[in-house]
């Protein structure tokens, strides 16, 4: 049969309306043929150009767009330093690098996410896992389980080796949506990050021993505030200081037996009689806990600027010598002094002695993950991939061999002087911001003593972590992963309740609230719904011991 009859017997079956729908479709199905042969087109142009192994990744340049997360201690356009110029000329892949500072990052990122004005990756980013279950189901975040497999074989042996990464990182849905900031789980000075530092020089000049117990910190502090140690004429001393009262809370509650899990879930832990679950912050313990360091506060013991101060402000007041103890990663890289020592696991008043300050070794989830803006996702798992290699972290953390660092007959490597013993007076972190961007935390990757030598891993870092090791806590919980109910819960429940229970500590601490209120306290959160939230928490906890 011819077209045009085959036309007329069309119309006089269907009517002029449906035929020209019949036609409008088939035209629609041949453009949408044609874009899908577009597409194909230049995916197979995109994967020509993928190297598969080796360097380049690509064999001509490409260009990729990051939101990135950045500490005060990094310069202001990572593009400059050592490390992206190297990995730029390796790779063949040219990354502009969207740098947002940590204190605003949560917002931006957030922002970012919800009205779709992304890049094409989140890096160091600070991602969690329900906004990586969240948007990994909207296809906002693409789903790695088939790149890792096929061109992250770096990533692929670590996962093998450290199960509970995979664990980790999958998604109710059966999806990795990132890849993390791993730390070696045997480097233990590295987990616990920011030790309790005390002015070993002070407690000479007082006469007195390390503290080994609550009560000689509270009575060094004492002695701090009512001495001039630093022989300027004033009571300028400041016993102690931090970047929030939270991380004093953190390294003062293994003293009442509390955190029996690590630093990966603040507000539960794993009660050691029932092996279950129990929500920390309703506990008389945890009352203890905000009375002890309440206490501190009233007499002026601890910085009143505490809840407020930055951590460039902080970092000034060290480099003054105004400090009798802290909480940073090591004041002598971000201070310059050497003065201090990390103290060990102090024994509370009931004879409780845990070093519950431990990370878990995967401290960031989401500290790289691809969106569907990326157009060549295979070259960019790849580029990432690389940074779990030895060559890779060797590159990141230590640069390049004579530029930035030398090696001895052993292998061992070391920063060269320029770096450790800077000439114009720079800290190590100052001199190191110009050839490296991993200081502050949070990159994705993977950290190990052998090519690590950040702060960390000096002597006294390593001398804190030997001290904090027989009492530290041994069975870290990695993160959760909640089903979408359960991350409705948490991110309306449990957010209320997370802000409440921070909002009340401080005032507690600060004496705007009496601890006469306790008890109200403690019944507000009931109220909230702290039983359908520990419901939850329980559940997903159930589910990860069970895998």
């Amino acid at each position: 049969m011819g077209k045009q009859k085959r036309l007329r017997k069309m119309r006089g079956k269907w009517g002029p309306l449906t035929l020209s729908l019949v036609l409008a479709a088939g035209l629609l199905s041949g453009c949408s043929g044609s874009a899908s042969e577009g597409e194909a087109e230049n995916k197979t142009d995109k994967l020509a150009n993928l190297n598969e192994t080796g360097m380049p990744i690509v064999k001509e340049p490409i260009e990729l767009t990051f939101f990135t997360g950045k500490s005060p201690t990094n310069g202001s356009k990572f593009e400059d330093t050592l490390i992206w110029k190297t990995y730029s000329q390796m790779s063949n892949v040219q990354v502009k690098f969207n740098l947002v500072p940590f204190e605003t990052l949560t917002e931006k990122r957030n922002l970012a996410l919800a009205g779709g004005d992304y890049p094409d990756v989140f890096y160091s980013a600070r991602v969690g896992s329900a906004e990586l279950a969240r948007y990994g189901q909207q296809g906002v975040f693409i789903p790695l389980n088939d790149l890792i497999d096929k061109y992250a074989p770096n990533f692929k042996k670590l996962m093998e080796k450290y199960p509970d990464i995979r664990k980790g990182l999958t998604m109710p849905d059966g999806n990795i949506y990132s890849l993390p900031s791993f730390y070696d789980p045997d480097l233990l000075s590295m987990l616990i990050g920011t030790p309790l530092w005390i002015n070993q020089d002070w407690l000479k000049k007082l006469g007195m021993e390390e503290p080994q117990t609550t009560e000689e910190f509270y009575k060094y502090l004492q002695a701090v505030k009512a001495t001039d140690l630093n022989g300027n004429g004033k009571h300028d001393e400041i016993p102690f200081s931090a970047g929030g009262v939270n991380v004093l809370i953190d390294h003062m509650k293994g003293a009442w037996g509390l955190g029996t899990s690590g630093l990966g879930h603040k507000l539960v832990d794993v009660d050691p009689d029932t092996g279950k679950l129990r929500f920390i912050k309703t506990l008389p313990q945890y009352k203890e806990v905000l009375q002890f360091i309440s206490k501190l506060y009233k007499e002026g013991l601890i910085d009143p600027e505490i809840f407020t101060i930055e951590g460039s402000a902080l970092n000034a007041k060290g480099q003054a010598g105004l400090l009798g103890s802290t909480v940073v990663p090591n004041p002598e890289t971000v201070m310059g002094r050497k003065e201090f020592t990390g103290l060990g696991a102090l024994k509370g008043p009931h004879g409780d002695q845990l070093y519950a300050h431990v990370k878990v070794p995967m401290v960031h989830v989401g500290a790289f993950a691809i969106t569907n803006k990326d157009p060549y996702p295979e070259a960019t798992i790849r580029w990432m991939d690389y940074f779990y290699s030895d060559e890779g972290a060797k590159l990141y953390f230590m640069g390049k061999k004579g530029e930035t660092y030398t090696s001895d007959a052993n292998g061992n490597l070391k920063y060269v002087d320029e770096i450790t013993n800077n000439p114009d007076g720079l800290t190590q972190d100052q001199a190191l911001a110009k050839y490296f961007t991993w200081l502050g935390g949070s990159y994705p990757g993977f950290v190990t003593e052998k090519y690590f030598k950040g702060s960390e891993t000096l002597p006294n870092s390593m001398a804190a972590a030997e001290k904090a090791k027989p009492y530290a806590v041994k069975n870290i919980l990695y993160n959760f992963n909640y089903t979408p109910e359960e991350t409705e819960v948490m991110s309306s429940i449990g957010k209320d309740i997370e802000d409440y229970t921070a909002e009340m500590e401080a005032k507690f601490i600060n004496g705007s609230a009496s601890f006469d209120q306790w008890d109200g306290y403690v019944n507000n959160l009931k109220k909230m719904g702290l039983d359908q939230y520990m419901s939850v928490y329980q559940a997903a906890y159930d589910r990860y011991q069970a895998e």
